[in-house]
């Protein structure tokens, strides 16, 4: 039987990313068993263990996620914390909402057009953050596109509510504090415009779908749908860390530059970004029955981790995984198990995010725009703290445009 670590849970905030896959490698890439906020727990990795973990009936999420999580990044009864009929049921108006194309594309459309509207602001003026004005642009468009109304300013409040939201999702100190508080606010603004929305006839949008969404033949209450408008917008948004991690590639490896204009590599661009740049260090799940895995066994009720940051730097999956690489996508199919920055498995059914495509699309928008437009990086800390949940380019970063 496989050694049984002692709780793990103070190491977290220490190492960050490098958690779990210093874990992993002390026992050899096998699944290693642990204990995590004193549960017992076991930590896997690689496309198999994504299959595994993404396996119909092994792993529920209801009682997995900490508290923490919850309380910032879904928020209470999201979708996120479902399983079994009532997962399939909100999943479906989440399906139904974000994996059109015609809809991915007219959003990517308004991304792109923001975004043009804000880099004409930055020409001529001081030094801005691509982090922070990359996510004003995405707010203004997905909120345009979900169809939640308000003025400009109430866009820019917003932006920095979700950006607050993911920001202070994996600590308990005053990042935290911020998340839940621009939480509480948005789901309360959110709540009064879903109860306006039931009382008059609005155009066809995903915010009257949800609105007007039912589970069970009733209709959510105000707060709930509030949450899941919030789940549309707040994972747009929070493509601002992969478009600062674009501004960071770029800057590092300024030859994929003129390369950007071809579709095609734009699309890998996006792909290894979203490889090689720390995002969701693990995810988790509870096992529902006793299962067994590589040899180890996982008792029922005990906690499984996904290693994502770890899968995507294993040489087995990824070779030379430290190298920034776009040219490992071009040409290549994507498997289901294997690039699982928002999960694993089909998005119209499982928990693998149903707003990957929009996250592609909205990020490629970018990408070709950032490597278009004519800025220089002053003098400035580009470095990246891999302890720090979720991670973020440390000044930015920031660009000046001429």
């Amino acid at each position: 039987m496989a050694m049984v670590l002692p709780d793990q849970t103070p190491l977290i905030p220490i190492k960050g990313y490098a958690w779990l896959p210093d874990l992993r490698r002390r026992c050899h890439g096998q699944p290693v068993r642990m204990r995590v906020m004193g549960r017992p727990a076991v930590a896997i990795s690689g496309p198999d263990a994504a299959r595994f973990f993404y396996s119909d009936g092994n792993l529920e999420r209801h009682d997995a996620l900490p508290h923490p999580v919850v309380a910032t990044l879904f928020g209470r009864g999201a979708v996120h914390t479902l399983d079994g009929r009532d997962h399939e049921v909100r999943k479906a108006l989440f399906v139904s909402l974000l994996m059109h194309e015609d809809g991915i594309d007219t959003l990517a459309k308004m991304v792109g057009e923001s975004f043009d509207t804000a880099a004409d602001r930055w020409r001529g003026g001081p030094a801005v953050s691509l982090f922070d004005e990359t996510a004003k642009v995405l707010a203004d468009a997905v909120t345009r596109w979900t169809g939640v109304p308000g003025e400009a300013r109430d866009r820019a409040a917003l932006a920095a509510d979700l950006v607050a939201m993911v920001d202070g999702f994996a600590t308990l100190g005053p990042r935290h504090a911020r998340a839940l508080a621009a939480r509480r606010r948005q789901e309360r603004r959110l709540a009064k415009i879903i109860a306006d929305v039931r009382r008059e006839d609005r155009y066809p949008s995903p915010l009257s779908a949800v609105a007007h969404h039912r589970a069970g033949g009733e209709l959510l209450d105000p707060r709930t749908a509030a949450v899941e408008v919030l789940n549309i917008i707040r994972p747009t948004t929070a493509v601002a860390w992969f478009a600062a991690f674009a501004g960071h590639a770029l800057e590092r490896w300024p030859e994929n530059r003129r390369r950007l204009t071809d579709d095609d590599f734009a699309l890998a661009f996006v792909h290894e970004l979203r490889r090689f740049y720390p995002f969701a260090p693990f995810l988790g799940g509870q096992a529902t029955r006793d299962l067994r895995f590589q040899r180890v066994d996982i008792p029922r009720g005990a906690l499984v981790l996904l290693d994502v940051y770890g899968q995507h730097h294993d040489e087995r999956v990824w070779p030379d995984p430290y190298d920034f690489r776009p040219e490992r996508f071009l040409h290549r199919p994507v498997g289901a198990f294997e690039l699982i920055p928002q999960g694993g498995g089909d998005p119209r059914t499982g928990h693998r995010c149903p707003g990957e495509k929009i996250t592609i699309a909205v990020l490629g928008t970018i990408v070709q725009r950032l490597a278009r437009l004519e800025y220089y990086m002053p003098p400035q800390n580009l470095s990246i703290d891999l302890s720090r949940i979720p991670a973020r380019v440390h000044d930015g970063p920031r660009i000046v445009v001429p």
